[in-house]
């Protein structure tokens, strides 16, 4: 447990009084309303302090969605204490809004309050994304836009006598998923009840901006589902509203207008406000707020750092791939005409510009750049569409975990001889704190073509070196490229003698398809890639230092034999691949077969992804054990 736990909650979350609401009674009495208003501040209050303590740890988190939809997920708790009209979860689609089900768990008494200042936490059990079964009190799972809606469909058909609340937002009304959940709903008469937090926000930007002619309201309307608006701030009409959906048969959209985080100096009204709030701007609204206990106890956090060193890699020059994916994209887009530019090149965004380096192509190229919502399935086949013409392509991005909502864009994609390149961030688990639901582990499914004429290509670089020096490689190639990239920085891998392995001043060129020895052994060899090759590395010299002479494979064109390498390590004591992807679905559950296919059999082992996340950073790839400890342990056990 976090010594923070062991620190009283700085605000008295003892002055929260339950409230039992009769959504009969479609009035606040003036005593209900002043008790209500005074819950709503006191649990905004509580959202801001912990979610802040994870800015302060470096634990990043969000802040705007969970403080925005206080007074709705307050009223319809109320409703579930004062009647039996309701399922008892707050089903919420938007998974990054976490914090509010925290706080609900320890008002309803599931855990201290203390708990809270864990927020985020490795082995805290309060991940970014709610997770059922793993944190005390929440009673569902959630972290992926839109994925919600048409699960409580099921819930309300489980449930006909009661009402379902299904918390929404106008990114999550974005994907299709909930289209197609409307039309469920209306066609059932299924009783449930979407409250949309229409705050005109999202990662990116403004939908009202980069999707002129979204309208929510109107979405809905047309889908056929009864609309109730009105701005969330005001509570007569909120609450009204919210008993008018109750009280109506079947399916109801309640859409409540606000700036994103409403009165929050330096945030309202901002896609920061998605974000974790800055620890500055949260001591000042405490301070504000007459909570200078809270804010002292910001002020004392300091930020959770891996002191690991790692053999093998320059930990003091770390690059962050997935921006270095759109800087080297925008170089190579320099060395174009603007006319060629515009007429071959597209780049469409799926609200994650920044997460995914697209940002960087939008300020220094923003005549191939496309701002588009949270809609990765259209958008894929946009890009494809696109790069349908013999040369011209598409340029895609999104997270890893979004990989497996694209699978059939990504078939149709190839079957009309596309050119895209696909820029995957957040592969695998490291420094994933938001934590199972968006672990980038089935990345292989990508490679899902038949094998006669597939062009097809996954690539994972090891570094920011390797990452330029690939892309400078096969930005022109025809056909699907997928490019994976981790949310961490990793280190430049170092050649034996100290020099940067992958730097072309080096003598080093990127070959598609064609693996590469890092370090030689006569023992066996370890295979691996991405984020996992610096961990592999310190683990083969430190067995080196201690007389087990293993080799280092790196492997970064994960869907190709390299038959030439493949006979090489086949003809080894042993072969254990060390990936961060799902061990179901990752390079080793292929690589065994394409030993024994061509009549190789060393002794073969295979580490991936095995378990649900642990929350934190750096931890979660100790958690897999996928740290340098685990490798060697692996080997050890291979060689007896």
């Amino acid at each position: 447990m976090s010594s923070a736990a062991t620190k009283p909650f700085p605000i008295d979350l003892n002055a929260f009084v339950p409230m039992e609401l009769d959504p009969g009674q479609p009035r606040l009495t003036a005593e209900q309303k002043t008790q209500l208003e005074n819950n709503i501040a006191l649990c905004r209050d509580a959202i801001i302090f912990f979610t802040a303590t994870g800015a302060a740890k470096g634990l990043g988190g969000h802040t705007g969605g969970p403080y925005d939809i206080v007074p709705e997920v307050l009223i319809a708790d109320g409703f579930m204490r004062g009647t039996n009209r309701v399922v008892d979860k707050y089903f919420d689609e938007a998974g990054h809004r976490v914090a509010i089900q925290y706080l609900m768990s320890v008002l309803n008494g599931f855990m201290p309050a203390e708990k809270l200042a864990e927020y985020r936490e490795a082995n805290s059990h309060l991940p970014g994304h709610p997770e059922l079964g793993y944190t005390p009190g929440v009673g569902f799972s959630s972290g992926r836009l839109g994925h919600m809606w048409p699960y409580v469909n099921g819930v309300a058909m489980a449930n006909p006598e009661k009402a379902v609340f299904c918390f929404g937002s106008d990114g999550s009304q974005q994907e299709g998923n909930d289209a197609e959940a409307a039309r469920f709903a209306v066609a059932k008469g299924l009783n449930v009840k979407v409250i949309v937090d229409d705050n005109d926000v999202t990662i990116a930007g403004h939908p009202s901006k980069y999707l002129p002619g979204y309208c929510v309201k109107k979405t809905l309307e047309g889908h056929g589902v009864k609309v109730l608006e009105g701005h969330g701030e005001d509570l007569d009409d909120l609450y009204g509203r919210m008993c008018d959906a109750v009280n109506t048969p079947g399916p109801v959209a309640l859409i409540n207008k606000r700036p994103m985080a409403p009165k929050i100096k330096g945030l309202e009204n901002s896609p920061h406000g998605h974000d974790v709030i800055k620890v500055d701007l949260a001591i000042a609204y405490l301070e504000e707020r007459g909570h200078g206990e809270a804010a002292e106890y910001l002020k004392g956090i300091d930020k959770l750092k891996d002191g690991t060193t790692y053999r093998g890699s320059n930990g003091d020059s770390k690059g962050s791939n997935r921006n270095v994916f759109g800087k080297v994209v925008s170089d190579i887009l320099d060395k174009m005409t603007r006319e060629d530019r515009v007429a071959k090149v597209r780049c469409i965004d799926s609200d994650l510009e920044g997460s995914c380096g697209l940002n960087h192509i939008r300020e220094r190229h923003p005549e191939v750049f496309e701002a588009s919502g949270i809609m990765e399935r259209g958008n894929y086949s946009a890009c494809a569409g696109f790069g349908m013409e013999e040369g011209k392509q598409g340029i895609f991005g999104t997270f890893s975990a979004f990989l497996e909502m694209v699978i059939s864009e990504i078939t149709m994609a190839r079957l009309n001889k596309s050119n895209v390149l696909a820029h995957f961030s957040h592969a695998g688990v490291d420094d994933m704190a938001d934590n199972t639901c968006h672990f980038g582990i089935n990345n292989m499914f990508a490679a899902n073509g038949l094998e006669e004429g597939d062009n097809t290509r996954l690539y994972f670089p090891a570094d920011q070196h390797q990452m330029r020096s690939l892309l400078e490689t096969v930005f022109d190639d025809a056909g699907l490229r997928f490019v994976f990239s981790t949310r961490s920085a990793c280190p430049d891998i170092l050649t034996e003698d100290g020099k940067d392995y992958f730097a072309p001043e080096n003598g080093y060129k990127f070959q598609p398809g064609k693996d590469e020895v890092i370090r030689e052994g006569t023992a066996g060899y370890i295979v691996s890639f991405g984020e996992t090759l610096y961990r592999a590395l310190d683990a083969v010299e430190q067995l080196k230092a201690e007389g087990i002479d293993v080799g280092l494979i790196n492997k970064p064109t994960l869907n190709v034999v390299d038959d030439e390498m493949l006979e090489k390590i086949g003809k080894s004591g042993f072969v254990l691949v060390a990936e961060s992807f799902n061990k179901d679905t990752g390079l080793g559950s292929k690589m065994g077969s394409w030993l024994l296919e061509r009549g190789l059999t060393p002794k073969y082992a295979h580490l991936g992804s095995t378990k649900e996340g642990c929350g934190g950073l750096w931890e979660q790839m100790q958690h897999q054990g996928l740290c340098p400890e685990g490798i060697k342990a692996s080997v050890k056990k291979l060689l007896g």
